[in-house]
Formats: C-alpha cells, sequence, structure tokens
C-alpha cells in the first residue's frame, strides 16, 4: 500500500526518479541525494510502512538481507573500509521522512562521518529496572 504524499513511496513506485542502484518486487536501492559519503544510499520499501514499528517481519527481514548483498557489492565498487547500516525511527531518533529506510554508508579511514554519540554508563538501577520490566 502507498500513501499518496509520501516522496518515498513516489521515489520507490519510479514517480519521482532517482539514482538507481537496485530494484526488485519489494524494494529499490538509491544513492542519498544528501549523503553523509560517496555511496551513501537508501533501502526503500515499495510498500509504505511508518517505520521499525510498522514494518511486517518478512519485509524487515528481506530488507537486511538486501542490505548485506548491496555492501558487499558496493565495498567492492567503491573500494570502502566499512559500513554504517542506520536505521531511524521517530523524529527524536532522527527521522525525518515517514517511511521505512535504512541508509547504508559506506565509511572510509579519516572521513570524519558523524555517527557516534557519548557513551553513557549502565548504572546498577537502570540495569535492574529494565531486566525486571522486560520479562
Amino acid at each position: 500500500m502507498r500513501e499518496k504524499d509520501c516522496i518515498f513511496c513516489k521515489i520507490a513506485s519510479g514517480e519521482i526518479p532517482s539514482a538507481t542502484l537496485y530494484e526488485d518486487d519489494d524494494f529499490r536501492v538509491i544513492l542519498d541525494l544528501g549523503p553523509a559519503s560517496k555511496g551513501h544510499a537508501l533501502i526503500i520499501p515499495k510498500e509504505h510502512f511508518r517505520n521499525l514499528y510498522d514494518i511486517d517481519e518478512d519485509t524487515a527481514a528481506k530488507a537486511i538481507v538486501l542490505a548485506k548483498k548491496m555492501v558487499k557489492k558496493m565495498t567492492d565498487v567503491l573500494g570502502c573500509d566499512g559500513y554504517n547500516l542506520v536505521q531511524n525511527n521517530e523524529a527524536c531518533a532522527g527521522q525525518t521522512v515517514f517511511h521505512f529506510h535504512m541508509h547504508l554508508i559506506p565509511r572510509y579511514e579519516g572521513d570524519h562521518v558523524g555517527l557516534g554519540w557519548h557513551m553513557g554508563e549502565l548504572t546498577e538501577e537502570d540495569k535492574k529496572e529494565i531486566l525486571e520490566k522486560i520479562k
């Protein structure tokens, strides 16, 4: 199912042109127009899912298998040194387009791509609370 005003639905369906690296019945993989590094790509399902909370398990599984395939191929093409897979859910986590997608970000030694965070500390209180609630 598509959302009529969703830009990623329009890109995935081919209504809006894109630099397509790969396409099948379920996905389109495109080069990102605002890349974090050379070769930054997006995996976009053709069906609309708001984010990871909404995507069905079969499509989510296919997305990670496709990510592996693309990363292996693009590493050979680009000669990059590594990869980040990024998938944001909701605005507070950096999601700006509310259609599930995965970023495939090639990493090059010394590229200064800023994807890090300041490491905190797992407190005994937090650990205990989370472990109790997850049961």
